[in-house]
């Protein structure tokens, strides 16, 4: 007999079946016995009559085949369940279980670090699994998303000669006889693909950021969906390609992950337009509209990026928040200069319910305005020859970003912890498992 999901027995109903999983759950009562199986695609109650069956019942998180028939039953969970006619166990737990996995994370309290420890067996727990069924749909959307809108797919390499923006943030690393360094973006390179002719290229891609903190918001390796497309006018064609994957990914989650959506409580709105607030604007509404005061800083702290989509919420009904115009001092040297103020960058951040979530902008396509944007930061233009080489030969306006798929996953769901969006996160203190 083949193997039948439990996503599948609805269309079985009255029939034997084979089923393979995971022991969730065993509830022994007087005259019958419930057994709740796990695989892949979900949870189904199954019931036991028979007395050495009930007399035998395997443990919690025991890999077993069971033989059954599919029976409606109103009261099951899903409308029906299975009545076990036979059970072969296929491997058992040897260890204790180092938590309850079919248990809420409300009761179960857990410490992320305990949850971390054990990881692979933390995700057999929904509520810690199925964030991965939600971001799985965010990535494919992006592919999708990118290739219909003419972006060719690359992939480019993670071990780099020099830092992206200056050096600063660096994992180094021995390369064979001389040092190297972990990428801590696609940047140079979808910029030197853009100029190879491609004109929209979009990645996938792990980056690797050294950055010594220890938050609820931060990992130091994160999966970054970049692109980067030329022939633009400004900024806002950037913008613009992104809004429209945002309202392609909400639509598709309601569609592809409905019951993800529903196990969380989620409902994911409809995006309209969202505001952009140049960041001198973004300071104003602050101090008027809060009472908090920056500063001399150039950014928005935690606090302010909270506070700013509140206000969009509030103003326009949108969960998302562009900031735009940043200062020179405070973007990378490819950083587009604004015309019209030149101390002010074509750049911008997304916010999404507080958290910075996308960054990006036009970048600077004249090779001389490149080098002397270089030499500003203290940098040598000949450590960066390889990549300014495309830019003497021909490269037209452009301009991409890059959003964090841990963050965004994150906010989607409301996670306390960006490390629940990761599968084995690395952070400042943590490389294993």
């Amino acid at each position: 007999m083949d193997r039948v999901l439990v996503s599948e027995l609805g269309g079985y109903i009255g029939k034997e079946v084979l089923l393979k999983g995971w022991v969730h759950q065993v509830r022994p009562l007087s005259k019958f016995a419930f057994l709740i199986l796990r695989d892949r695609t979900g949870l189904i109650q199954g019931i036991i009559f028979d007395e050495v069956l009930r007399q035998n019942l395997p443990e919690r998180e025991t890999v077993v085949a069971l033989h059954g028939r599919v029976k409606e039953e109103k009261q099951a969970p899903r409308g029906y369940e299975v009545e076990v006619l036979g059970i072969e166990t296929i491997s058992r737990p040897v260890l204790a279980l180092p938590f309850e996995v079919n248990r809420s994370l409300e009761k179960l309290n857990l410490k992320i670090d305990m949850i971390l420890d054990h990881r692979a067996f933390s995700l057999r727990n929904p509520e810690l699994g199925n964030v991965f069924r939600i971001q799985a749909e965010i990535t494919r959307t992006y592919a999708d998303y990118m290739r219909s809108q003419g972006f060719l797919e690359i992939h480019t390499s993670k071990i780099v000669g020099t830092g992206t923006e200056g050096g600063t943030n660096l994992f180094q690393i021995q390369y064979f006889e001389q040092s190297a360094y972990l990428a801590q973006s696609p940047q140079f390179y979808k910029q030197m693909l853009v100029g190879a002719g491609y004109e929209r290229v979009f990645e996938v891609g792990f980056v690797y950021r050294a950055e010594d903190h220890a938050t609820s918001r931060h990992i130091n390796e994160y999966l970054s969906l970049d692109f980067e497309m030329g022939f633009i006018e400004n900024e806002q064609d950037v913008i613009r390609v992104e809004v429209g994957f945002i309202r392609k990914l909400f639509e598709n989650l309601k569609l592809n992950c409905a019951e993800e959506l529903k196990f969380y409580k989620k409902e994911l709105p409809e995006i309209g337009e969202i505001p952009q607030f140049p960041l001198a604007e973004a300071r104003d509404i602050l101090k008027k509209e809060f009472g908090k005061q920056l500063g001399d800083e150039d950014d928005l702290d935690p606090e302010g990026e909270r506070l700013l989509c509140e206000y969009a919420k509030k103003t326009h009904n949108s969960e998302f928040a562009f900031v735009t115009m940043y200062p020179t001092s405070v973007r990378p040297f490819y950083a587009m200069p604004d015309k019209d103020n030149p101390k002010l960058t074509r750049s911008f951040d997304l916010l999404y319910k507080g958290l910075e979530v996308t960054t990006g902008g036009q970048r600077i396509h004249d090779p001389a305005m490149l080098e002397a944007s270089i030499r500003s930061r203290g940098m040598n233009p000949t450590s960066f020859e390889s990549y300014l080489e495309i830019f003497r030969l021909g490269m037209p306006p452009h301009g991409g970003l890059a959003i964090g798929t841990e963050r965004l996953t994150q906010q989607i769901l409301d996670l306390d912890n960006v490390r629940q969006a990761s599968f084995f996160p690395r952070d400042r203190y943590r490389t294993t498992p």
